[in-house]
């Protein structure tokens, strides 16, 4: 039987293995970071030490990083009763907190008149596309970028910035606000001191470890090139899609994209029907960004960047990752390929 193929790395990332020996490790450290006893300062060495690796990975040197259990808590956290500016493209998570009336191109750009009133996503997690950053934002959702794009939190300048661990092959169930030092940020959950008073409950030590591991690797793969290798296979699968279907759309390709991102729509073939039919010939894709999924519901970033609600409807996303091959790709093709012309036939 032929192995399946994930390819939506976007969605959430393999764990690395470096995150899993972390992991394990620190299974066997029994106290409370909150304690102060040799139990206790050992699980607070844990943490701090992935407080490092996040920190070091992101650039961000002059910051603190506060761990919550996910990007939507960061994002909260950041952005509740503050009255940001934001676009119709961000994700979720952040746009519940925000404006949604920030000017979208139909190159998927966003428009920033006040950057220190604003929030901006450093790259869009359904099509790809990377932002022109201006300096000084207030916060920058970077969980895409973060791992894959060399970017520096404290050379941007951003006031915050979130990122979660599950999107760069660290566990699901944690996250961080990253936070310039000095800035002002009140603890939405609240009880104990924990996270410099910012966020209350008991650290996930466990979750924590793995991140720190995960963020580190991953920066190391950044540094290695192994991304420019995934840019490549993602530009084969795109030119081959290309050479024997016509007429898909490949949004945002004239725009700097992610290198592992690829959103195409092919005109009348409906994307949660080639999720399903990829699904079950063994491929693993999506339809959008995944806390999307399911939703009855056109795309909010493509209907921002003008597409057409039925055009839009036919979108599809494939999503690589580091350890994507050649064969894979060229195996995603072939099987998508036979997938249309059953399509086209059923429908002719």
């Amino acid at each position: 039987m032929t192995a399946r193929v994930y390819l939506d790395h976007n969605a959430t990332a393999p764990l690395r293995a470096e995150a899993r020996g972390a992991m394990l490790a620190a299974m066997d450290v029994v106290g409370n970071p909150s304690s102060v006893h040799a139990e206790g300062r050992a699980a607070k060495a844990l943490v701090e030490r992935a407080r490092a690796q996040v920190a070091g990975a992101l650039g961000a040197d002059g910051a603190d990083v506060i761990f919550t259990a996910s990007a939507s808590e960061a994002a909260a956290l950041g952005c509740a009763g503050r009255g940001f500016a934001g676009a119709a493209i961000e994700h979720d998570a952040v746009g519940a907190w925000v404006g949604r009336d920030l000017p979208v191109h139909e190159t998927g750009q966003v428009e920033v008149m006040a950057p220190g009133k604003s929030v901006l996503q450093l790259a869009n997690p359904e099509t790809g596309i990377v932002q022109n950053l201006p300096q000084g934002l207030a916060l920058c959702d970077m969980t895409q970028g973060f791992g894959k794009l060399p970017v520096g939190f404290d050379a941007l300048g951003c006031e915050m910035a979130v990122i979660s661990s599950h999107k760069l092959g660290g566990p699901k169930g944690v996250g961080a606000l990253v936070v310039k030092r000095g800035s002002d940020i009140a603890a939405q959950i609240r009880g104990g001191g924990q996270e410099m008073g910012r966020r209350a409950g008991t650290e996930n030590v466990i979750g924590i470890a793995g991140f720190g591991a995960a963020a580190e690797a991953a920066q190391r793969d950044l540094q290695a090139g192994r991304w420019a290798h995934v840019e490549k296979l993602r530009n084969i699968l795109e030119s081959t899609i290309a050479h024997s279907a016509k007429e898909t759309i490949f949004v945002g390709k004239s725009e700097s994209r992610l290198p592992n991102t690829s959103c195409f729509i092919t005109p009348g073939w409906k994307g949660e029907t080639q999720v399903m039919a990829l699904d079950l010939a063994g491929f693993a894709i999506s339809a959008g960004s995944a806390c999307s999924s399911g939703k009855v519901r056109v795309s909010n970033v493509l209907a921002a960047m003008g597409f057409d609600p039925a055009l839009a409807a036919c979108a599809v996303r494939v999503s690589l990752g580091p350890e994507t091959t050649e064969d894979e790709v060229r195996r995603f093709v072939q099987s998508w390929t036979v997938q249309r012309q059953k399509y086209r036939a059923r429908a002719a």
